[in-house]
């Protein structure tokens, strides 16, 4: 029983786990950012294209 509760207080796995928790954060945030301005950076990318496309005369 002993060995067990050593086992379980075991900082090593804590500050993996606390590393993994922010680099979930971190890609969820990202996800919902380009989720929600997905559409808007087209919408620059394609005035840019066509502005480029008008001055070139393309």
């Amino acid at each position: 029983m002993m060995r067990l509760w050593a086992w379980l207080r075991r900082e090593e796995g804590q500050d993996l786990t606390e590393y993994a928790l922010i680099i979930a954060l971190i890609v969820i945030a990202a996800v919902a950012a380009v989720q929600l301005l997905g559409g808007s950076i087209g919408d620059v990318l394609n005035d840019i294209a066509n502005t480029l496309a008008g001055v070139l005369g393309g």
